[in-house]
């Protein structure tokens, strides 16, 4: 997808993670994945640079720049006629990019 073009600046540590989810419950493109054992970067090159994980990541497990991508997948969205991707939000206000 947009990603094909730039790599992303996404990085995980799992060493730091403690398994709360959070990041897999604010990613709007399934990023990560999380289940009673383990939470694991699952699809990092549909990453869009939301920066709604490392906001949300209480131990700073996760680090991206935030910002360039998001923009970037909007625009090329745009330029293809398909459904603008959004950087936002989830519907739970205690979990916001």
């Amino acid at each position: 997808m947009f990603n094909s073009y730039l790599k992303n600046t996404l990085e995980y540590t799992k060493e730091k993670c403690i398994n709360c989810g959070m990041c897999s419950d604010v990613c709007p493109h399934g990023v990560f994945a999380s289940d009673n054992d383990s939470t694991s970067l699952v699809n990092s090159e549909a990453c869009m640079e939301c920066g709604a994980c490392e906001l949300n990541c209480p131990v700073h497990a996760i680090s991206v720049d935030s910002g360039v991508g998001c923009a970037f997948a909007m625009i090329m969205a745009a330029l293809k006629g398909e459904e603008e991707e959004t950087c936002g939000c989830s519907s739970d206000d205690s979990k916001c990019a």
